[in-house]
């Protein structure tokens, strides 16, 4: 009997360790895959958001959805600081409605990404909605004469392996973003200007937005623009991004 309970106990040590080593391996590959710079299925189609090599490259983005007031401004800045290759990120209702605005942003050399038509979280909808948006926005840009729009930026920047699919299916890339500038909380001149340059390098994807709830980011954009410069930085579009870069992904569950 004593020989029986002594072995039991051996056996319930053993197990004791191959389950504590088996959550001990689980929460290594969990850390590691949250910190894995990358937006990804694990054999399908990728979100990029940075560029590891990128030949001291930034790319300034800016997503427009609602409003005509803060556009021009930051479109007059971008002018005046020699800056003639952002990324804009429109919503195809709000490219609709103000065609002027999309036509300037074209005639200043800017590339147009497509945030697909009525600006709702993608990841809440079923395929044939969001497929239903996005065609309605292919409609729009080519009615405006943009005919090769192949970025996307999910509205809400949010995505899952779904949306993934659905956008390369389409023929886009989808593109997120490294530095977040947080400017459409209106924190201060000063404090957007920081959350865009105490962190950032080359190969950085910036978040800003050109819509009416951004109301310092024409205030805040030149100073943007002097650090990037003093970094002896150079500002591209995405595409040139991707093309010059080897770009970055990251897991998506």
């Amino acid at each position: 009997m004593s020989f029986f309970y002594a072995l039991n106990g051996r056996s319930l040590k053993r197990s004791l360790i191959i389950i504590f080593a088996a959550f001990f391996t689980a929460f290594i590959l969990y850390v590691e895959n949250v910190n894995r710079p990358t937006f990804s299925t694990p054999t399908g189609p990728k979100a990029i958001y940075k560029a590891a090599k990128s030949n001291n490259e930034v790319a300034l983005t800016f997503d427009i959805t609602w409003g005509d007031e803060r556009a021009l401004p930051i479109l007059d800045v971008l002018k005046k600081n020699g800056i003639k290759n952002a990324t804009f990120f429109l919503s195809a209702s709000w490219a609709e409605r103000h065609p002027q605005i999309v036509k300037r942003i074209k005639d200043d050399g800017h590339e147009i990404g497509s945030m697909g038509y009525n600006y709702t979280d993608y990841t809440q909808l079923e395929d044939a909605k969001i497929r239903r948006d996005l065609m309605q926005a292919k409609k729009v840009f080519d009615t405006l004469g943009i005919k090769q729009v192949t970025l996307l930026r999910p509205p809400n920047g949010n995505f899952n392996k779904k949306v993934l699919k659905i956008a390369e299916s389409f023929g886009y890339t989808v593109v997120h973003w490294s530095i977040d500038s947080k400017d459409w909380l209106n924190p201060g001149v000063d404090a957007i200007v920081n959350n865009v340059t105490d962190h950032m390098e080359a190969g950085d994807i910036i978040l800003l937005h050109a819509s009416d709830s951004a109301r310092q980011t024409s205030e805040a954009l030149p100073q943007i623009i002097r650090v990037i410069k003093q970094h002896k930085y150079r500002n591209v579009s995405i595409s040139e991004l991707i093309e010059n870069g080897e770009t970055n992904s990251r897991e998506v569950n």
